[in-house]
């Protein structure tokens, strides 16, 4: 294999101050295969990336997602490293990330920006926000990753092939990240380096609302792929709010004081609760029978090719 079947997907927006550094650097250890994909820039970043003799796409949309979905169809080498345009990942990390899915022990690469990153790479509102989050994953699909939202990712053409992406914004990582566990695909996970925010290079990521969404991406999906966790919460939450309920209409009630609507929707809350993890039971079984159909045939279309 040679570095030729191996594309640099670099996704950009007002990154005039670092692209030509990042196109130089992995430009460095080897790689010209390099695609920008750019999201409308309002500053030079097209016109210093053009001038290093890159290819150059502007996405026909908005958001980081589907300038990668719209990057994965225009791509058809064998291998894909996907890394962020503003110069916070380490070039020469490139060999790391892509050794696994060449060696052939991973379908899709992920590189761990926690094993080493650099002072003020990360806030503290960063550092807590991410673990909280693949926690969170760990929890809805039984993987636990150190860091699910990294940038920085390789991956193999049948990776490419299988993803079914909507997501259009931040939320993108999580949204390969989950697409991978439920396709059954090899993920590995490889120490990398990750550098503070050029000084002229602001976030486009907001913690708190960008957050939300990766959560709620996390927790939606979850329903085809682990309904108890998904239906759990939700049946959780209503037994709760009856148990605090209850337990209001209880002490009302050894006041002398009556509370007869409130107790009716205090049973209701309970048993609505525990219908929720019938749900989740009932779904879980199917999932568990579909899932293992989907393996089959996916092994043996994968033995027919093979031949």
């Amino acid at each position: 294999m040679t570095n030729d079947n191996v594309c640099i997907l670099l996704p950009t927006l007002n990154e005039e101050a670092t692209i030509a550094r990042v196109i130089s650097e992995f430009r460095s250890e080897g790689f010209d295969n390099i695609l920008v994909i750019d999201g409308n820039s309002r500053d030079r970043t097209r016109e210093i990336a053009g001038s290093e003799g890159v290819k150059v796409v502007v996405q026909t949309g908005k958001g980081k997602g589907q300038a990668i979905k719209q990057a994965f169809e225009l791509i058809d080498t064998d291998y894909v490293v996907m890394a962020d345009g503003d110069g916070t990942n380490l070039a020469k990390d490139v060999h790391a990330v892509l050794a696994p899915a060449i060696e052939g022990r991973a379908d899709h690469v992920m590189g761990n920006r926690f094993a080493n990153y650099e002072k003020g790479a990360f806030t503290r509102l960063n550092l807590i926000g991410n673990r909280i989050i693949n926690m969170f994953f760990g929890l809805a699909y039984g993987v636990w990753l150190e860091d699910i939202l990294t940038g920085y990712r390789a991956f193999n053409k049948k990776a490419i092939r299988s993803f079914e992406l909507k997501k259009s914004g931040f939320e993108i990582e999580s949204e390969i990240t989950i697409e991978s566990v439920k396709k059954d695909l090899r993920v590995v996970e490889v120490p990398t380096t990750y550098l503070a925010r050029h000084s002229e290079g602001a976030t486009k990521l907001n913690p708190l609302k960008d957050g939300f969404k990766i959560g709620s991406t996390i927790y939606k999906m979850a329903k085809l792929h682990n309904p108890m966790f998904y239906f759990g919460i939700i049946g959780g939450i209503f037994i709760m709010l009856g148990l605090f309920l209850g337990t209001f209409v209880v002490v009302q009630w050894l006041q002398g004081i009556t509370r007869i609507p409130m107790t009716i929707l205090t049973a209701l809350l309970i048993i609505a609760g525990f219908q929720m993890f019938v749900f989740g039971i009932l779904s879980d079984l199917m999932v568990s029978l579909h899932r293992e159909n989907m393996r089959m045939l996916r092994k043996i279309s994968e033995e027919k090719e093979e031949q």
